[in-house]
């Protein structure tokens, strides 16, 4: 059996490296130099070619080598391929992490400052008294958000495509509930899975529900918010700001006007990174359940995409 590494854009190396040593009983190799495409089972895969797929008649499983499956299509697999994803649970902790410091941040006027810094102009003022934080998509990483946010007493809202229960955060669902939270909100966070549904969701029509004070955070994928939607309601201060710590492009191309907007803060898909120790256990230990014709653990439901 081959496990095939499928991951375009960045050095795999020390990433083979890994895997032969958790797997040396299975055979991996790099997409660009299979030496037997019947003989590949397994492929971990990041934006792989398209014009891989049609090439492995005895494809079983795709990894992901993320927690999102957006990068893989699955239109070219074969219905009975299993798909699962990575799961890394200090990656939620980091995640929450970061959602928590840029909801501060904005919070605290900390972007204001920096600009009054470099003008050496002083003019103190009051933090804002915003408090409420709604989060698109309650999964596990939602779910850590919500409670490093409660912790530092935010008061908390979600919104999933199901309905969802949880004792301290206000749980909405469906078209119906999104516009119900939306109007209170004053930090929306973005967390959703990259799909049909949620591609280009964040949109002028639901940009315009929420408050004029409000600010974006988007943690999940570029391709959920329609970039030119999102710059008019910056500029006509229909939001007051911004962090994206993703982008339709990357990385970002040097002209795109986000580098410089006065009210977009802006980060390189750093918010959470996983620690490859993890992932690489997670995967052999799929590649060996596989072999062994057991149930994989992380599969993805491949009809809602997570």
């Amino acid at each position: 059996m081959i496990l095939l590494v499928a991951i375009t854009g960045r050095d795999c190396t020390q990433l083979i490296a890994q895997l032969q040593t958790l797997l040396p009983d299975i055979d991996v190799q790099l997409w660009s130099e299979c030496d037997d495409y019947n003989r590949v089972q397994f492929v971990l895969a990041w934006h792989a070619p398209n014009e891989l797929w049609g090439k492995l008649p005895n494809l079983k499983v795709v990894s992901s080598f993320g927690a999102g499956i957006d990068s893989i299509d699955l239109a070219a697999l074969d219905s009975d391929v299993q798909v699962v994803r990575i799961v890394d649970k200090q990656l939620a902790e980091d995640m929450a992490e970061y959602v928590l410091g840029h909801v501060l941040a904005h919070k605290l006027r900390l972007r204001e400052y920096f600009y009054k810094q470099a003008e050496q102009y002083w003019q103190p003022k009051r933090a804002y008294g915003h408090k409420h934080v709604g989060i698109l998509g309650f999964g596990e990483l939602g779910k850590a958000c919500a409670k490093r946010l409660l912790n530092n007493n935010f008061l908390v809202s979600a919104w999933s495509a199901s309905n969802k229960h949880h004792e301290s955060v206000n749980c909405y669902h469906g078209k119906h509930g999104l516009a119900k939270m939306l109007p209170t909100i004053d930090y929306l966070v973005c967390l959703l899975p990259l799909n049909t549904t949620t591609h280009g969701i964040i949109n002028a029509p639901l940009l315009d529900k929420l408050p004029q004070h409000a600010v974006f955070i988007n943690v999940a994928r570029g391709n959920h918010v329609v970039e030119a939607d999102l710059l008019t309601a910056l500029d006509n201060d229909r939001l007051r700001g911004a962090t994206l710590d993703v982008c339709v492009q990357e990385p970002l191309p040097k002209k795109h006007i986000f580098w410089h907007h006065e009210k977009i803060t802006l980060t390189p898909h750093c918010a959470a990174i996983s620690d490859l120790n993890s992932v690489t256990a997670q995967i052999a230990d799929n590649a060996k359940r596989l072999v062994l014709g057991k149930s994989l653990r992380n599969k993805v439901d491949r009809t809602k995409g997570y």
